[in-house]
C-alpha cells in the first residue's frame, strides 16, 4: 500500500521548519548508512541527537498521533523518531531497502519497519529531480509531494531518491511499526474504515453501521500484534 497524506503540517509550520533547517548543522548522510547503502548514498542529514532534529521530530509525531488518516492507514504501535535529510548539488540515494529493525536511541526499544514515511518540506517547483521512486510488483511509483504532505509505503519496498540537480530538497523520514504487520491486512482495514466513515455521513441512522464497525474491530482484534 502506498498512500499520500495531505497537510500533515501547515504552510506556516513548514516555513518555520525551513528557516531552522537553513541555519542547521548538516553532516554527511553516509554516517548513518549501512555497509551496502553507503556506496549509494550522497546527501546530508541532521545528527540523530541534534536538538533541532529532536524538537521538530517530536512535533511531527504529535501531529501524526492526532491525524485521522495517518492513524487509520498506519495503525501505529511504535514510531521511530523522525530523521531529516537534505539533497542538493546532485545529491541522490540509489536503490536500497531499509533496515528491518531500528533501535530507539537511548532506550532498549526496537522498532520493526513495517512502514516507511517521507514528509516533504519543499514544494515540487523549488527543485529539479529529487523524486522518491518506490518499486513494487506493479512497477515504479514516482513521488514528489507538496510541502507539508507525507507519503506512506511498505518498509520492504526497494526505493531511491533521484539526483537533485537544482535547488534543495528537505525532508523528514522515519519508520512505523504497525499493530498489523501484514500490508494486505492493513489495506483491507483501511478500505473498511473508509467505507464505515462514508456511510456514517450518508446514512448515519443505518443499523448496519454497527455490524460493519464490529467486523472492523473483530478483524483488528484477530490481526493485531501488540
Amino acid at each position: 500500500m502506498m498512500l499520500s497524506i495531505a497537510d500533515v503540517l501547515t504552510s506556516e509550520q513548514v516555513a518555520e521548519c525551513r528557516q531552522a533547517f537553513e541555519q542547521a548543522s548538516w553532516q554527511d548522510g553516509r554516517i548513518t548508512a549501512g555497509q551496502q547503502a553507503v556506496m549509494a548514498k550522497s546527501n546530508q542529514q541532521l545528527a540523530l541527537d541534534d536538538p533541532l532534529a529532536l524538537q521538530i521530530g517530536d512535533f511531527i509525531v504529535q501531529r501524526l498521533s492526532s491525524h485521522p488518516q495517518f492513524v487509520s492507514a498506519a495503525l501505529p504501535l511504535k514510531v521511530l523518531p523522525p530523521r531529516f535529510n537534505r539533497y542538493s548539488g546532485g545529491g541522490t540515494y540509489g536503490n536500497h531497502i531499509d533496515n528491518s529493525i531500528f533501535s530507539m536511541a537511548g532506550t532498549s526499544q526496537r522498532v520493526r519497519s513495517d512502514l516507511s514515511a517521507t514528509l516533504f518540506f519543499c514544494d515540487p517547483d523549488e527543485y529539479d529531480g529529487g523524486e522518491l521512486v518506490v518499486e513494487d510488483s506493479y512497477g515504479s511509483h514516482r513521488v514528489k509531494l507538496p510541502a507539508g504532505h507525507l507519503v506512506l509505503y511498505p518498509g520492504s519496498s526497494l526505493h531511491r531518491v533521484e539526483p537533485v540537480t537544482r535547488g534543495t530538497r528537505y525532508a523528514a523520514f522515519f519508520w512505523i511499526q504497525s499493530l498489523v504487520r501484514d500490508d494486505t491486512q492493513r489495506s483491507l482495514l483501511l478500505e473498511l474504515d473508509r467505507a464505515v466513515q462514508a456511510l456514517t455521513l450518508e446514512v448515519p441512522e443505518s443499523a448496519e453501521l454497527a455490524r460493519l464497525t464490529g467486523v472492523y474491530h473483530n478483524l483488528l482484534r484477530q490481526w493485531a500484534n501488540t
